[in-house]
């Protein structure tokens, strides 16, 4: 029996890709779905060209119903990867797979986490501080913002002419290189 991800989404889903890639010949375990509460994310033709089912939701049946958690319980989902997913998960899901939704964020936690700490935010929070140091945090989801216990760090150097998207990049190869890598060990540990 493979093992199933549903990946969450809002934007791009470079990290989501590079998870299907990892994934897409595994005789172990597959991406079963892609969910996202941005119909216009691009993580959409993502899981498309990899023939994979997307599922679009809106606030009132994530927050208010029971429908998302039906869904992949019918799937069997044995585990829930955010990636660029910039939602709170409610606790009716996190309850239904504890220890079984992880989460990776462009800074090296506890600094620069929190509600309204995504993306550009936190790559130019971490710049207006002076940080020398860049980097990622994989993380298991609980009901707060960035506040799971970590899983995995990893730290770039921050030179003194880097601009955004330089600091955005080397963040970015750190994800890709590290994110499906976790990801698959977590699915290791997780019993069919």
């Amino acid at each position: 029996m493979k093992k199933r991800i549903a990946i969450f989404a809002s934007g791009s889903g470079s990290n989501a890709q590079k998870i299907m890639e990892l994934f897409k010949n595994s005789p172990d375990a597959e991406i079963a779905l892609v969910l996202t509460n941005n119909p216009e994310a691009y993580v959409l033709q993502r899981a498309d060209n990899f023939e994979i089912p997307s599922h679009i939701f809106d606030r009132k049946e994530f927050y208010e119903t029971d429908d998302i958690i039906e869904l992949l319980k019918n799937l069997e989902i044995d585990l829930i990867v955010l990636a660029g997913f910039l939602w709170l998960i409610p606790k009716n899901l996190i309850a239904e797979y504890p220890g079984r939704i992880v989460n990776i964020h462009p800074a090296i936690l506890p600094k620069f986490g929190g509600k309204g700490m995504y993306g550009d935010h936190v790559h130019k929070a971490v710049m207006a501080a002076g940080e020398t140091e860049g980097g990622i945090t994989i993380h298991y989801v609980n009901e707060n913002y960035d506040e799971g216990e970590y899983i995995y760090q990893a730290k770039y150097k921050i030179e003194k002419g880097d601009n955004l998207e330089m600091i955005k990049f080397k963040g970015q190869q750190l994800e890709h290189q590290h994110y499906p890598r976790i990801v698959e060990s977590i699915l290791k540990k997780i019993k069919k």
